[in-house]
């Protein structure tokens, strides 16, 4: 058998098998991931029933209640950043193909909302915004269950004198864009988003 022939064959082989893949399924369980990185006290609706409430106490040392939010890649850390970024990826998702999604759009929709409502919390006081829960140093150091933790829960925040725009204009873009999807569903809490996204 010649190179090209088998080189062919091979390609062919490929083009089989990737035909026979559930892009479907392989939607449904990214959405379903969202809930496996929940933190907080979990709501009734959730699938993953082997996840159980966590870091119910998030926000305690800086007098806010930081319960909620997701959590980061596998750790037990909530970067508001790369959470931020997320659900406005998410919220574009809804907005563009919303309508293809089927029975994952209501998990989507929730997922956002699980987003969206823990960022009006880290921007609950003007000119706060909490960027981040848990001390990465300490949380990479040990592996455990986020039901399990016993590392540092420290909450950082920004403020006119330590500033971050990054984390805040990810957050902003995060409540605007979930206000575009929110708008027809629950036009009081789209607007609850987009006032948070002007402040």
């Amino acid at each position: 058998m010649s190179k090209f022939s088998l080189l062919l064959t091979m390609m062919m082989a490929t083009m089989a098998r990737s035909a026979s893949f559930d892009y479907g399924d392989a939607l449904t369980k990214s959405i379903l991931f969202f809930e496996g990185q929940r933190s907080g006290k979990l709501p009734p609706s959730q699938r993953m029933k082997w996840r159980k409430d966590s870091a119910l106490h998030d926000g305690h040392d800086i007098h806010m209640n930081m319960v909620g939010g997701y959590y980061d890649a596998g750790d037990n850390v909530k970067f508001h950043f790369p959470m931020a970024f997320t659900t406005t990826m998410l919220a574009w998702s809804v907005i563009e193909f919303g309508d293809k999604m089927e029975s994952d759009l209501q998990h989507a929709l929730e997922a956002i909302r699980w987003g969206t409502d823990y960022f009006l919390k880290a921007t609950k006081i003007p000119n706060i915004v909490v960027a981040q829960v848990g001390n990465p140093i300490s949380d990479h150091d040990c592996w455990e269950r986020p039901e399990d933790m016993d590392t540092s829960r420290q909450a950082y925040y920004l403020t006119q004198r330590k500033p971050g725009s990054e984390v805040s204009a990810e957050i902003a873009a995060a409540l605007a864009a979930s206000s575009i999807v929110f708008r027809k569903i629950d036009r009081r809490y789209s607007k609850v988003l987009l006032i948070r996204a002007k402040q």
